[in-house]
C-alpha cells in the first residue's frame, strides 16, 4: 500500500463530516480524498428532499477532485458515526479511477476500523477496460 499519513486524512474526512446536510437522515458522513499530487479533497453528503438526488461524501470528494484536475488517487478515508463502509455507488465511482485505491473506514474520534482497498470492497467490479 502506498505511503501516506492516514492520520491526516481522517481528520480531513472528520472536518468534512461536520459540515454534512443530513436533515432527514441525521446520518453525517466526510470523506477525505488524496490525490496522487499530494492534494487532499474533501466532501460531506448532502441530502436532498428527492432522496435519489442525494450525494454521498465519497462521490462529492471525487467530483471535486476530478473538477480541480485530479484523475489519480492514492486514499480515501471515510467517517461515520458507526464506521459503515461506502455504499455500492461509491464503490462503483471510486472504482473508475483504480482499484488499488486505499479506503481507510473511521469513526468520528478518528480511530481507524478498517483498512482495505476497493478492489476488496468491489470484487469484480465493472470498469473502463470492459469498455475498450
Amino acid at each position: 500500500m502506498s505511503d501516506f499519513d492516514p492520520t491526516a486524512l481522517i481528520r480531513g474526512a472528520i472536518a468534512a463530516r461536520d459540515r454534512a446536510y443530513a436533515p432527514y437522515s441525521h446520518y453525517a458522513v466526510g470523506a477525505a480524498l488524496l490525490g496522487a499530487s499530494g492534494r487532499i479533497y474533501t466532501g460531506c453528503n448532502v441530502e436532498n428532499a428527492s432522496y435519489s438526488a442525494t450525494i454521498c461524501a465519497e462521490r462529492a470528494a471525487v467530483a471535486r477532485a476530478v473538477s480541480e484536475g485530479e484523475r489519480s488517487f492514492v486514499a480515501l478515508a471515510v467517517v461515520s458515526a458507526n464506521g459503515a463502509a461506502p455504499c455500492g455507488i461509491c464503490r462503483q465511482v471510486l472504482n473508475e479511477f483504480g482499484r488499488d485505491i486505499v479506503v481507510l473506514i473511521a469513526d468520528p474520534h478518528g480511530a481507524l476500523l478498517q483498512q482495505t482497498t476497493v478492489g476488496d470492497l468491489l470484487p469484480n467490479g465493472f470498469g473502463p477496460e470492459y469498455l475498450a
